[in-house]
C-alpha cells in the first residue's frame, strides 16, 4: 500500500474516447428521462462525446470538465450527469464536494455513475487510499453496487434508484420518483378489439376510441383530468359510465375485467417494492396512483397491507418454490424457473416482486434476455444470449447473478470462450402469445424426434452440438433440421 507518498494522480488519463453513448446516457434515453423537452448538463464530461451525440439528436446540453473543457460555464439544468467522476477522485472530501455540486446544479434529476467491482481488471493493482493506483498513474475506486447506492444516499439524504450496474438516478421530486418506479412495473396491454358493430359507437368513434385507450392504460374509469375527451363524452352520453357501457357492449365485459385485474396486480407490485425505502404517504404519490389505490384496493392502508404481505412472502423460499411450480410460463428445472424476459408479465405478483427485488439492486441489464428465478436460494440470474430470436441455439455470452440475502452481484463473462454453451428448448421460456413461440416449438419437436434434444437441466457446447448433428447426418437451416447436403 502507498501511504503518504507524493504521487501525482493524472486524472485526465481516465477520460475515454468512445464511439457511442456512455451507459448512463443510454439509460436515460431508454427510460424516457432524457429527450428534446429536457436540458442536460454533464459535470465532468471528459472529451464530450455524449454531448456531441445528444446535440445530433437536438437535445439541449452543455458540459464542463477540469481537463478538457475548463473554461466552459458551469450551469444549472433539469438533468445533471455525473458520469464516472466519483471513481477517479482520490481525495474523499473532493469526491463528496463533486457529488454535492452536481446535486445543487440539477432541477429534477441527477444521474450518477461509477465503476463497480466486476468492471475491475483482473491484474493486481497497488492499493492507494480507498482505491487503487493504476499503471497509468490514475486512481480508481471500484464500488460494489450496494456500497455505491449507500454512498450516494448517505451524502445527499435522498433515495438512489438503480438504473443499471453502477448507474443510479436521484430525483428532486418525490412524485416523479414514484411515477418512475411505478412505470417499471406497469405492463403494456393492447386495447381490446370490438366484437360486434354498433351504430351509436360508429357515430361517436372520435371520442370513444380515446376513452378505450384510457381504460386500457388505467384499468378503470379515468378521472376527468386523465382523459381529454371527458367533457365531450359527458355531453354526448351523460357520464363516462354510460360511455363505458357502450364500449363493453361492442367489446364484451371480460377483457376489461382482465385489464382491471392486471392493473391491480401492477399496483401491488409497485407498492411492495416501494417499501424498500420509506414508502411515501398517499398525498406524496402521483395523482394517478392515488386514483388507482382508491379504485382498485379501497384505500391506502389496505393496499399497503396487501403489498407488505406479498413482499414478506417474497423472502420465503417455500412460497417462491410453490409460485414457481404454479407458473404457467417458463421452464421449471430442479432449482429454478427459467424464462425469457418477455414472459415476466405473465407471472403472478409474488414472482414479479421477487424479480423486482433483484432489479432494484442491479438495475436494468439490457443485454440480458433470459431470467433465472432460483427457487430456494434467494438469487436471480440475468443471462445474455445474443440473437435469441435469430439463432436456433444462441451461445451464452454473460450471466449476472444477484443474491438478495447478501446484496451481492457476481458477473460471469463467457464472451471470450472458444466453445460456449448453447441454449436449447427456447420455446419453453416463452409465453404462447410470443410471435415466434410456434416456430421454436416446431424445432424442439424435430430435435426431440431424432433424439438430439438435450434435457432441460443439461448444457451442450457448440462443438459437441455440431458433432451430434454431423453424426446424425443433419444440419440446421434457420429453425429447421434438414438432412445434410440437401
Amino acid at each position: 500500500m502507498i501511504e503518504n507518498t507524493p504521487v501525482k494522480i493524472k486524472r485526465h488519463r481516465t477520460a475515454i474516447k468512445r464511439a457511442s453513448f456512455s451507459l448512463p446516457v443510454k439509460c436515460m434515453l431508454r427510460d424516457g428521462l432524457l429527450d428534446k423537452s429536457k436540458t442536460m448538463f454533464d459535470y465532468g464530461c471528459g472529451h464530450g462525446r455524449d454531448l456531441d451525440l445528444l446535440e445530433n439528436m437536438e437535445i439541449e446540453c452543455t458540459g464542463w470538465d477540469p481537463s478538457f473543457r475548463p473554461d466552459a460555464a458551469i450551469t444549472r439544468a433539469e438533468i445533471v450527469n455525473l458520469s464516472y467522476v466519483l471513481n477517479v477522485i482520490e481525495d474523499i472530501n473532493e469526491r463528496s464536494q463533486a457529488l454535492h455540486k452536481a446535486w445543487s446544479l440539477c432541477d429534477s434529476l441527477l444521474t450518477v455513475a461509477a465503476q463497480i467491482e466486476f468492471a475491475a481488471p483482473d491484474k493486481e493493482q497497488e492499493q492507494f487510499g480507498d482505491g487503487v493506483l493504476t499503471s497509468r498513474q490514475t486512481f480508481q475506486k471500484y464500488y460494489n453496487q450496494h456500497e455505491l447506492r449507500e454512498y450516494i444516499e448517505s451524502e445527499l439524504g435522498e433515495d438512489a434508484i438503480t438504473a443499471a450496474p453502477g448507474v443510479f438516478y436521484v430525483f428532486k421530486d418525490e412524485q416523479a420518483k414514484q411515477q418512475f418506479i411505478a412505470n417499471r412495473f406497469h405492463r403494456r396491454i393492447t386495447v381490446p378489439r370490438r366484437r360486434i358493430s354498433e351504430v351509436l359507437f360508429e357515430q361517436n368513434q372520435d371520442v370513444l376510441e380515446p376513452l378505450m385507450g384510457c381504460l386500457t392504460q388505467y384499468g378503470r374509469l379515468p378521472a376527468p383530468e386523465e382523459c381529454e375527451q371527458t367533457a365531450e363524452l359527458v355531453d354526448r352520453f351523460g357520464s363516462l359510465k354510460r360511455a363505458f357501457k357502450l364500449i363493453q357492449k361492442v367489446t364484451d365485459e371480460s377483457p376489461w375485467e382482465e385489464i382491471a385485474q392486471k392493473r391491480t396486480e401492477d399496483l401491488l407490485v409497485y407498492l411492495a417494492l416501494a417499501r424498500f425505502k420509506k414508502r411515501p404517504p398517499l398525498s406524496k404519490l402521483p395523482v394517478t396512483i392515488q386514483h388507482d389505490v382508491k379504485s382498485f384496493l379501497g384505500g391506502y392502508k389496505i393496499a399497503c397491507g396487501r403489498a407488505d404481505a406479498l413482499l414478506f412472502r417474497a423472502g420465503d423460499p417455500d412460497a417462491i418454490d410453490q409460485a414457481c411450480q404454479r407458473a404457467t410460463v417458463g421452464q421449471l428445472v430442479d432449482n429454478a424457473l427459467i424464462l425469457h424476459r418477455s414472459s415476466l408479465d405473465y407471472l403472478e405478483p409474488l414472482l414479479r416482486i421477487y424479480e423486482g427485488c433483484a432489479r432494484a439492486l442491479v438495475g436494468e441489464i439490457d443485454e440480458a434476455n433470459v431470467i433465472k428465478l432460483h427457487r430456494f436460494s434467494g438469487k436471480v440470474s440475468y443471462v445474455a444470449y445474443p440473437d435469441f430470436e435469430k439463432l436456433p441455439h444462441p451461445p451464452l455470452r454473460q450471466r449476472i447473478k444477484v443474491s438478495l440475502p447478501t446484496l451481492s452481484i457476481d458477473l460471469f463473462d463467457y464472451s471470450h470462450w472458444q466453445d460456449p454453451p448453447l441454449l436449447f428448448r427456447k420455446d419453453e421460456l416463452l409465453h404462447n402469445e410470443h410471435p415466434k413461440a410456434k416456430l421454436f416449438q416446431a424445432l424442439a419437436k424435430q430435435e426431440e424426434r431424432v433424439g438430439l434434444l438435450p434435457t432441460a437441466d443439461s448444457q451442450l457446447s457448440a462443438s459437441k452440438w455440431q458433432a451430434k448433428l454431423e453424426q446424425a447426418g443433419l444440419q440446421l437451416r434457420g429453425h429447421r433440421l434438414i438432412t445434410k447436403n440437401t
